[in-house]
Order: structure tokens, then sequence, then C-alpha cells
């Protein structure tokens, strides 16, 4: 283990060294990673970010704007990735029959290059100077195993039992896993079946709107589906685990996803990363109650253990690889509330990650906190609830019917939430908080213009707007 994170390091370095000193020669390179856990949006931002990148007219927070010439697409520079659907998704977004497209299921790349104006003294005697963005999409179930590196099989299980001891979701599994003795010899069947129980439990967990899902593959196994990297499970470590035995094989299957699936993940493209999204379904996490709310919170100060944040200066790159430099955590679907409560939710997610935020500052990478929607799906207006009258929302349902949705009113107090949420509440006490699924508007955009958002334009300007 320890020769191989030491191989790990020295290629990184070695990498770095020749990603430095080549891009001393070569147009300057973006690289932005943009993850997010189940149905936080991450197709939509980046479908929304680039074709509002590519049209302009919607993005005046965009400082630079005034001096990018043109932006177009180029083929992405990794042969081995499969390109992002750009055209597909948008066409699902904005055609006729406006639809959400699908969710991220592989990591996929997309190169979008601006020609820009440059500026200062002698920018006269410059030329155009062209700014490659390559925008890294992959799931956030992948981001959560790479905590998975600093865990044994032992420690893993321990807390894996120890998170999902109260939850109902988990019930049969603990059940199953219990009665199992891991002393026995293997018995492939039964390390199927348990293996299978503890993937239903995480397919369930997800849907009800916990965040900690890990192993991730397990919820998109692609290829791996019913290989032994993928057929493990926690287990009670039993007073003898001689080699053979079930507990063992566990171990050793642990061992190999690290090394054959994680392992790779992070040295091939995630530690190659400049800037980085995490978008996050705050409201989403709020309606599922207290319970969810409080994961969510964990599993987002854990995250950014996987990434090394800091300033990304030539000597670093050299010595330790490359370095995150700025990381946005974007609460997403905005327009699913009246801007009078964006605030408020801004706030609930600058507090949800007040640990995640904290580490990365400390290491000196920029980060923030904002709400967004990546393709606005609403508009607002003032409907009567029991005699009052409530700012809420209205947009089309996936069947057609056009609804008004008041969620409820979000406290300008985060701890209101957070609160009760540390405290393990089961439900809120004074509140219901209720979401819509909208579907996409039919929308009507005129030369320049890209589909409508909330905040895109100031998102942008945080990740890239000092390269542009």
């Amino acid at each position: 283990m320890a020769l191989s994170t030491l191989t790990d390091t020295m290629t990184r370095r070695v990498e770095g060294t020749v990603a430095s000193v080549g891009g001393l020669f070569s147009d300057p390179v973006i690289r932005l990673g943009v993850t997010g856990l189940s149905r936080a949006g991450k197709t939509v931002f980046i479908t929304g970010l680039v074709a509002n990148l590519l049209d302009r007219a919607r993005m005046p927070q965009l400082k630079a704007n005034d001096r990018i010439e043109s932006v177009f697409l180029q083929p992405q520079p990794d042969m081995t990735l499969p390109r992002f659907e750009y055209e597909q998704h948008l066409a699902a977004m904005t055609g006729d029959d406006p639809r959400w497209p699908a969710s991220t299921r592989h990591i996929s790349e997309l190169r979008l290059s601006f020609r820009v104006r440059p500026t200062g003294l002698f920018s006269g005697l410059q030329g155009m100077q062209t700014v490659h963005l390559d925008i890294i999409d992959y799931p956030g179930e992948w981001l959560l195993d790479l905590a998975l590196l600093e865990r044994s099989y032992e420690e893993w299980s321990d807390a894996t039992f120890a998170r999902i001891a109260k939850r109902p979701q988990a019930r049969d599994f603990l059940a199953t896993a219990r009665a199992e003795d891991g002393s026995l010899p293997l018995d492939e069947p039964r390390a199927q079946a348990l293996a299978a129980s503890f993937t239903d439990y995480l397919n369930t967990a997800r849907e009800d709107g916990y965040s900690d899902c890990t192993p991730g593959r397990f919820l998109l196994p692609g290829d791996l589906a019913g290989s032994p990297v993928l057929t493990f499970a926690p287990m009670p470590r039993p007073s003898a685990a001689p080699r053979g035995s079930l507990w063992h094989e566990m171990a050793r299957r642990y061992e190999a996803y690290k090394d054959k699936v994680v392992r790779p993940f992070f040295r091939n493209h995630f530690s190659r990363i400049d800037r980085q999204v995490v978008l996050v379904d705050a409201l989403g996490a709020i309606h599922s109650g207290p319970q969810a709310l409080e994961d969510l919170r964990r599993t987002m100060a854990d995250i950014l253990t996987a990434f090394r944040p800091g300033a990304n200066s030539f000597l670093s790159q050299i010595l330790m690889g490359k370095r995150v430099e700025r990381i946005l955590f974007a609460a997403t679907k905005a327009d699913h509330l009246h801007h009078t409560q964006h605030g408020s939710l801004t706030s609930i997610m600058e507090a949800l990650l007040r640990d995640a935020r904290d580490r990365a500052a400390f290491a000196g990478a920029r980060t923030e906190a904002m709400s967004l929607a990546s393709l606005r799906a609403t508009v607002e207006e003032t409907v009567s609830r029991h005699g009052e009258s409530v700012e809420a929302v209205r947009g089309r349902l996936a069947d057609g019917r056009q609804v008004a949705m008041y969620p409820g009113e979000l406290p300008s107090d985060p701890a209101r939430l957070l609160s009760p949420a540390r405290d393990g509440a089961e439900k809120w006490l004074d509140a219901d908080f209720a979401l819509m699924g909208f579907a996409p508007s039919r929308v009507n955009l005129r030369p320049g213009e890209g589909p409508p958002h909330i905040r895109l334009d100031r998102a942008a300007q945080f990740l890239i707007g000092d390269r542009l």
C-alpha cells in the first residue's frame, strides 16, 4: 500500500513538472471539474454554462465579456474520454417539447476555446490570446470514493455500520450482514447475496435523499457490474479471519476496488483539476428532513478531503502536483424559490458547508457559496394561501400542466435548520418544505442569447473570470 501511494505521488510530480514547463509555451488551459451528488443537476449546469458562454447576452457579471471576441467548441484533448453530449442535451432542454437531459453516469469532457483581446500597457503590441476551458464532468459518487483511500476495510466497515445503524432503509442489509459468520470459508453465492443486499440499501438511501452512498460504482457500475471489485460489503470483524474466509475475501476485494477503480480515477483525472464546482441539491435535502440535511453537511465536509486545495504556483506543481485553486459550492434549483428567498438559501448553503469551506480556505484555495439555477424553469407570482398573500413560483409539470408552488418559508437564520439536524431530529417541528418536479419551460431565444438562468454569470466570473 505504501509503495503504491509513493508511486502515485512520484507520477503526479513528474506529470506536474511536464505540464508546468509545457504550459509556458502553449495556450493557457483551465481544467474545470464539475461534480455533485445525485439529482444536483450537473448535466444541466454544464449545458447551460456552455450555451451562455457561447451566446453571452445573459452574462453581465462576466467581467471579461467586452474583451471576448469569440467562443467556440473544439475536440477535447483527451482522446480516451467520451465527449460531453452538449448539443443533444441543449436540444432536450430547449426544444419544442423541452425535457431534462439524462443524468451523468460516466466521466466526459468538453473543450471550449476563447479568443480574448489582451489588456495592459503593451496590449497594442500583442495579438489575440486563446484560452481553453476543459470541462470534466464526473459523478459525485466517484468523488466520495476518494475518502476510502485513507481507510482499511475494517475501518470502513465500522464507520458504515455506525452511520447507518438507525436508518430504516438499512434494516434488511444490517440483519443479513450480522447473520453472517465472516470466519467461515468463502461461499460465492453468499458473498454475492450480501453485496446485492448492500447495493439495494445504497440505491434506496440515495432515492430517499441521503448523500453518503459509497462505494460510488455500486450505484453506477457500468462495465464493472458483476465483477469481484463490486462484490463486497461491510461486515463485522470476526474473532478469527483466516485466509480464504468470507471476511478476508471481502477485505481483499475492497482493497482491489481502491487499487483498480479509485486510484486510477484520481491519478488520471481528478488530480489534474484547477477549478471545481460542487453542485448541491440543498432544497431536496431540506425537503427530505433533518437527517438527510445533516447527512449532506457531513458528506460535503468529507468531500473536501478529496481536494488538495491551495495556490497553483509553478513550484507547487513541481513538488506536489496541481492543486485546486477555486471551489464553488452551488445550491441548485434556486428557481424553485421566489427571489426574496434566495438570500436565505445561500445563507443555509454557507452554514451547511462551513466545515468544508474552512478547510479549503485554510489551505489557500478561494471558495464561494451561492444559489443558482442553470436553466430557469419558473416565473414568479403572488398567490393566496390560507387567506394570506405569499410569494410563489409557477412552472410546467412533466404532463404539461401549469402549477404554482409555495415551497415554504426558509428561515433567515440557518441554525433553525442545522441545529435540529445535528441533534438528530426526525422531522421539522415548525414547518414543512415542499418541492415539485418542474419540467423546462418553452423558451424563445433571440440571437446572442443563451437559455435563461439565475447567477450562472456570477458562477462563471468566480471560476474562470480571472483567467480571461
